[in-house]
């Protein structure tokens, strides 16, 4: 069995694909090295359920002015669903909420996630983020670049959301697209991630829980930082292994559908075991987290990727501590230092 791409072409701004009956995929754009995020639309007959959003910001909104008077055909969008809190994916869910009066349908988390997120807005980095940069060994010409830089606030790209939503978890069903959807729940790249399985034919809306040609960001963050999402990420995958049919396709949040999941899973929990494979190898002497790139990544890391490349690296060497596998000491510059256990 190997990965196949139904469709090798994207689709273009304003347009869909209708990869299933009543089943849209669209494409919105990312102002970042990833620079696009997948949305589907499922036709609920007078209106849409619409999964995944996009940025909060004024071409998103135009574009998806497009959409609806395109492609949709004008009918309402009156369901909102969320995979997760990240802002691609949740930036203009309460932008349907209040200028469509969709209702939004989410895990509580995600939600939770998003509404304090919110509340979240620095002029510059707290001392515990600094804190954070500085455990985890941030190259210091970025480090005092970041000090004095106003940083990324959630509220630049996710519109305020109203008070209330809906609720989905593991084990629950939903009717979407003339389709009963099974509710599974990964975690690692975000917590209580949804993904959506169809009783009643081949298709899975994964969100970013698993992407065709990319493995999604596993980071520690300073808001959790004794975390050990790449726990979470395994078990998660060996778990939603067991769904997988090779005949299935997986509709991500980015890149393209695909079919082959047996394959995919198999590679996304190979990817990481690799890693900290080589990660143990390369801790025989004391480096932190930010030591690690090459040997995580197998390539050069620019500085548009260092941060994401920063929580990742936090998150392996973390994991092999909380695996009981290296220890760790503070460095005099405050970073921690691990080293595999002899």
């Amino acid at each position: 069995m190997t990965l196949r791409y139904p469709w090798d072409t994207p689709p273009e701004r304003g347009q869909a694909i209708e990869v299933a009956k009543g089943v849209l995929w669209m494409r919105l754009p990312l102002p970042m090295k990833l620079d696009h995020v997948n949305v589907y639309a499922l036709d609920e007959g007078d209106h849409w359920t619409v999964i995944d959003t996009g940025f909060n910001s004024r071409l998103t909104r135009e574009i998806w002015g497009e959409l609806m008077a395109g492609p949709m055909g004008g009918k309402p969008v009156k369901r909102v669903i969320v995979t997760h809190h990240h802002p691609d994916h949740v930036g203009l869910a309460g932008w349907f909420q209040n200028e469509h009066g969709a209702t939004l349908i989410t895990t509580r988390t995600a939600w939770l996630f998003s509404r304090m997120l919110l509340l979240d807005n620095q002029s510059v980095a707290t001392p515990e983020t600094i804190a954070f940069w500085q455990s985890a060994g941030m190259d210091p010409e970025i480090l005092a670049a970041r000090r004095v830089e106003r940083p990324f606030n959630y509220a630049d790209i996710v519109a305020p959301m109203p008070l209330g939503f809906q609720r989905i978890q593991q084990g629950d069903s939903i009717e979407m697209g003339g389709r009963t959807w099974d509710i599974h729940i990964g975690n690692g790249h975000a917590p209580e991630h949804a993904t959506f399985w169809s009783r009643d034919d081949n298709l899975v809306i994964s969100g970013d829980q698993i992407l065709s040609s990319i493995s999604p960001n596993i980071g520690v963050y300073a808001t959790e930082p004794e975390a050990d999402p790449l726990a979470g990420w395994l078990e998660a995958c060996e778990r939603l292994s067991k769904l997988a049919r090779g005949d299935q396709l997986v509709l991500g949040g980015h890149k393209l559908p695909f079919t082959g999941l047996p394959v995919r899973m198999r590679q996304l929990i190979d990817n990481h075991h690799g890693a900290l494979k080589r990660l143990l190898d390369h801790l025989d002497t004391p480096k932190h987290a930010a030591s690690c790139f090459a040997t995580l990544f197998k390539r050069r890391i620019d500085k548009d990727i260092y941060g994401l490349a920063l929580v990742e690296a936090v998150a392996h060497v973390s994991h092999l501590y909380h695996e009981g596998l290296v220890s760790r000491v503070r460095g005099e510059d405050g970073a921690w230092l691990y080293q595999r256990k002899q």
